[in-house]
């Protein structure tokens, strides 16, 4: 994956700087991802509430609170994995984390990411940007693979995956029901680092 195109400032933020289309430029200038922080959790429990009253990405039903948000965040961020948000002027426009795609031990060095745009910044190139960074963060962390469980399969979140060199891993039909119909689960898998070219540092214990 082609993230040279990142800029880090610091390790508190990252002024994106990609290489993109005239178009796409004008969209992201002065967009910032960094790490998201408690105070964020209110814009981000305002983008997820979209995508879940409104979309299949998520199979929640009820959205989370400001509260479980912020724990949300900072359970995250305790365990040294990323959850970060792009922001301009402030403003808060998308946001994406990684969690463990399974607890058992054996899956210690796989991922699972999650990625949500607030509607009125979708198209501008927030979600490349994001996962650009996530995936750079989460191989920093160790993890050799990136797995995305995409609800409904849905179609934009399937476009983003493949552009940043996801493949298609599988699907589970009819799995779940929202809005009164039922709605297959799309598994989408991308290789982070050296993958399985090499043993890690330490093995799963």
């Amino acid at each position: 994956m082609d993230i040279k195109h990142s800029k880090k400032l610091s390790k508190h933020g990252i002024l994106c700087q990609p290489c993109l289309m005239n178009d796409e430029r004008l969209a992201l200038t002065d967009l910032a991802v960094r790490p998201a922080r408690a105070s964020d959790a209110e814009a981000v429990a305002r983008i997820y509430a979209h995508h879940v009253q409104h979309g299949t990405a998520s199979f929640d039903a009820i959205p989370r609170t400001s509260v479980q948000t912020e724990e949300k965040i900072r359970d995250i961020l305790s365990k040294g994995w990323p959850f970060i948000v792009a922001e301009r002027a402030e403003t808060i426009m998308g946001y994406a984390y990684v969690t463990a795609f399974r607890d058992r031990l054996a899956y210690s060095f796989t991922c699972e990411d999650s990625i949500y745009v607030d509607p009125a910044c979708v198209g501008q190139g927030v979600g490349v940007q994001l996962m650009r960074v996530l995936m750079e963060q989460a191989s920093d962390c160790g993890f050799r693979q990136m797995i995305a469980v995409i609800g409904g399969g849905e179609p934009a979140s399937v476009a983003l995956h493949h552009k940043m060199g996801f493949t298609h891993a599988g699907r589970m039909r009819n799995v779940g029901r929202k809005f009164g119909r039922w709605l297959d689960t799309v598994y989408m898998q991308a290789e982070l680092g050296e993958g399985d070219r090499s043993a890690p540092a330490r093995e799963p214990a």
